[in-house]
């Protein structure tokens, strides 16, 4: 959950109110950091690739999030995952997700041209901040959502 005044949601910009499955954005989360950690022991640029189309092409077009429909057509009906629908505006979610994607794409470029330093500490960056967000609940990238906002 974001809260407003970690985020800094609370300042001059306005909330577009609408509904948020939190679950979704674990989800999401939780498969970015898995897949890119996996990417790291498999040395795989490849994977950090895949990663990075399917969080650009889940921001570009949310309903084809690749990651978001396996949790809203697998691990929700199967009572896996339960859903957490919250009050909330999309659009910081949307905002980190694409930012994290452009991060991603960098890491996948540095790692594909040689720069394997300057890759993985990408890919280390975003599952630390995706870590942050799945664990305690601050979403870095929507707070530089409404710090831009101000």
């Amino acid at each position: 959950m974001i809260v407003p005044s970690i985020a800094g949601g609370a300042g001059g910009a306005k909330a577009v109110p609408g509904q948020v499955d939190h679950a979704a954005l674990r989800t999401n989360q939780a498969f970015i950091m898995v897949l890119l950690g996996l990417a790291f022991v498999l040395d795989s640029w490849q994977v950090v690739a895949f990663v990075a189309a399917v969080m650009l092409l889940g921001t570009a077009v949310p309903p084809l999030g690749l990651f978001k429909l396996v949790y809203q057509h697998l691990l929700k009906p199967l009572g896996w995952v339960k859903p957490d629908v919250q009050v909330d505006d999309p659009a910081p979610h949307r905002f980190a997700q694409g930012f994290g994607g452009v991060v991603v794409l960098a890491a996948t470029a540095a790692l594909a041209g040689g720069a394997a330093v300057l890759g993985w500490a990408l890919v280390w960056l975003v599952i630390t901040l995706a870590g942050l967000n799945f664990f305690l609940g601050f979403c870095a990238g929507c707070f530089v959502y409404y710090q831009l906002k101000r």
